[in-house]
């Protein structure tokens, strides 16, 4: 069974849009751009990577 971590990998600030690229397998770029997508039309990207980064842990095997 998969478990979402952020990545330790592919991080920016705290691996949060590299951890659902690699649960979700698809490149972290996109993530990111979802990300300041919804950051830019009223702020609630930002506030969910926020909660992300306080509540999914980090990836232990990486």
């Amino acid at each position: 069974m998969k478990k979402l971590y952020r990545s330790n990998i592919n991080r920016k600030l705290c691996g949060v849009c590299g951890g659902f690229a690699e649960y979700f397998d698809f490149d972290p770029t996109i993530a990111r751009l979802l990300l300041i997508l919804f950051t830019l039309c009223g702020g609630a990207g930002l506030l969910f990577y926020i909660i992300c980064a306080l509540v999914i842990p980090n990836n232990p095997i990486q």
